[in-house]
């Protein structure tokens, strides 16, 4: 479906308590689709999904997490619970009551944090590739949160090693190849982190979440608590980040939820087939029973 009636909304500022935080709001009917994105990206990594879902009559909020995009970043608080606050606030702010969330990678962790602290606002969960249902996670996000790790970044990142990655990933695009770590969005991601506020931002989230030997906060204990909410998780089945099989546990530990994989894609599922992904989400909010 053509996006081009639908105009892409000013990016906004929203000064929340000391923290500024980044998001466009498109206008629709029922409550809100929230979109949180995942550990060093930003709303971009959306890419034209909000214009989809608004060009369908959805209302739609897509954020830049507080130390990620233009959002508010530097040394802080990025645990879980902080950003659920900040998540509320942001809702209080655009005058909404509940919204539906759906999180890819860390943006799904926020979600569940979120509704441990305000079940009552959350309208419905999707979960895409989602951090917090278990231990394993990609290697070079344990060795971020290491003792030194800043240093290492400084050295490693810097113009001349980027131009290299990029030249490289595009040579094995040519031939079919895509490592996670040559796409373009990690690449863009790499480029940020030379920035210093930008670094301390990405390593004290990483560090708030995930130790050595893997991720270190875990939601699966707490999962049974989303048993009155209507949970859609979506899994790339060659995610190179966070393995399939934490999706398809969670699937099993609530019964009432709804699992699809995309055969293919990769850590974003979302960018992989976005038609897809906004037919599922349409389908599992539906039309909206409680107002705003």
């Amino acid at each position: 479906m053509s996006t081009e009636s639908q105009p892409r909304p000013q990016q906004r500022i929203a000064p929340l308590h000391g923290r500024q935080v980044s998001y466009r709001e498109f206008e629709g009917t029922g409550a809100p689709i929230l979109l949180l994105h995942g550990m060093g990206s930003s709303e971009r990594t959306w890419v034209d999904i909000p214009e989809r879902l608004a060009a369908r009559g959805a209302a739609v909020i897509v954020v830049d997490l507080p130390g990620h995009g233009e959002s508010s970043r530097g040394s802080g608080d990025y645990s879980l619970g902080a950003m659920a606050n900040s998540l509320r606030d942001l809702l209080d702010h655009l005058g909404h009551t509940r919204a539906h969330f759906v999180g890819h990678s860390l943006g799904g962790g926020i979600s569940m944090q979120f509704h441990y602290q305000f079940p009552e606002r959350v309208e419905s969960m999707t979960l895409v590739s989602s951090g917090g249902l278990g231990e394993e996670v990609f290697p070079v996000l344990r060795a971020a949160s290491l003792p030194g790790a800043d240093l290492a970044i400084r050295v490693a990142i810097n113009e001349r090693t980027l131009r290299a990655a990029r030249w490289i990933g595009e040579q094995l695009g040519r031939v079919g190849l895509e490592p996670h770590l040559l796409t373009p969005h990690a690449l863009e991601t790499a480029s940020w982190l030379a920035e210093e506020d930008r670094r301390a931002a990405f390593l004290s989230t990483v560090r708030s979440v995930i130790g050595p030997s893997g991720q270190r906060v875990s939601a699966v204990d707490i999962l049974y608590l989303l048993h009155d909410k209507r949970v859609l998780i979506v899994w790339g089945d060659r995610d190179p980040m966070i393995p399939i099989m934490h999706g398809e546990r969670a699937h099993e530990l609530l019964p009432g939820s709804r699992l699809v994989v995309f055969p293919g894609a990769g850590h974003e599922p979302h960018a992989f087939d976005a038609p897809r992904f906004v037919d599922l989400l349409l389908d599992h909010t539906g039309p909206s029973t409680t107002s705003t």
